[in-house]
């Protein structure tokens, strides 16, 4: 019955709410909702690019590590609703050089691909979710170097915090 006692305090409702909000309910099933929507819309088409990139910038040896961060962001454009990119605040002066390469070379041609993106999915109303997460993208498209993709729930500086509690 509605309401009755569990174990742990409680009651079977609360019980239930904590299970369907705290697991992977709704919020689960609204993710993988966006997801999919994201793939197909625009999600592929955006991951292509990524990794022709990445495939252009591993041509030459020195510029491999600007291969695997288009790579590893090729994965985070593909299915991006439930994870997040948090940039890593102990890079050095090469993250920072290379970035400014990346923008030159091939980090402009990715941010225009995503502002169009995001302007054709606002056009219709579903897609307005979309095309603000596309346009959330651009700064990836800029500085993929020291780019860390964390899972959305993970705060940036939990583990700085847990060291110093």
């Amino acid at each position: 019955m509605a309401g009755d006692p569990v174990p742990g305090g409680g009651d079977r409702r609360g019980a239930r709410l904590t299970q369907h909000v705290g697991g992977e309910g709704y919020g689960g099933t609204m993710r993988t909702l966006g997801n999919v929507l994201w793939l197909l819309l625009a999600g592929w088409w955006l991951a292509l690019l990524y990794v022709i990139a990445g495939v252009a910038a591993c041509i030459l040896i020195v510029t491999i590590p600007f291969g695997i961060a288009a790579f590893r962001l090729a994965n985070f454009v593909l299915w991006p609703f439930g994870r997040r990119t948090v940039f890593r605040h102990d890079v050095g002066v090469v993250t920072i050089v290379g970035n400014i390469v990346w923008v030159l070379v091939l980090g402009w041609e990715l941010a225009v691909a995503h502002l169009v993106a995001g302007l054709l999915l606002c056009l219709t109303v579903v897609g307005i979710p979309l095309g603000i997460a596309c346009w959330k993208m651009v700064p990836l498209a800029f500085l993929p170097l020291g780019q860390q993709i964390v899972p959305a729930d993970r705060h940036p500086y939990a583990a700085a915090a847990g060291r110093r509690a």
